[in-house]
């Protein structure tokens, strides 16, 4: 699978972006780019520039937690599809934190199992690490 240069730069700026706008708590640049992330990926996804990189960043920043997890699903197929194996850990990553949030002990496990499965081809080391830490707060649960 490839991923355009053009297309992560601009997901990459926009997630900072979007961090920033955060924590400023400014709903109104939030939301503006949100919208322009959320275009992104629905004028890519038929496309061959559809990118699991994309999904995920906007899953990131998805403030509905189902939502959320609906985006995550479809970035880890289009990752799964591609055998992108650094976001595939990524993605379960994120979803097995997002489930621990909702106190989905079980199902953060289960994702967090994934991660750990999938990173073990990684050669990131802090997703290695954030998910044993992960690992480690959810069994001390």
């Amino acid at each position: 699978m490839y991923l355009n240069t053009k297309l992560y730069t601009r997901v990459h700026e926009l997630a900072e972006q979007l961090m920033a706008s955060a924590q400023k708590q400014d709903d109104e640049a939030f939301d503006a780019l949100y919208s322009e992330l959320k275009a992104i990926c629905t004028d890519n996804e038929a496309l061959e520039t559809n990118h699991p990189v994309q999904w995920e960043a906007l899953a990131d920043f998805t403030p509905d937690y189902q939502e959320a997890l609906t985006l995550y699903k479809k970035a880890l197929q289009l990752a799964l599809d591609g055998k992108e194996r650094d976001i595939e850990s990524s993605i379960y990553f994120s979803m097995a934190s997002l489930h621990g949030e909702l106190g989905e002990k079980e199902q953060a496990l289960e994702y967090l199992a994934e991660a750990e499965r999938s990173a073990k081809r990684s050669a990131d080391k802090e997703l290695i690490s954030d998910i044993k830490d992960l690992k480690e707060f959810l069994m001390d649960d």
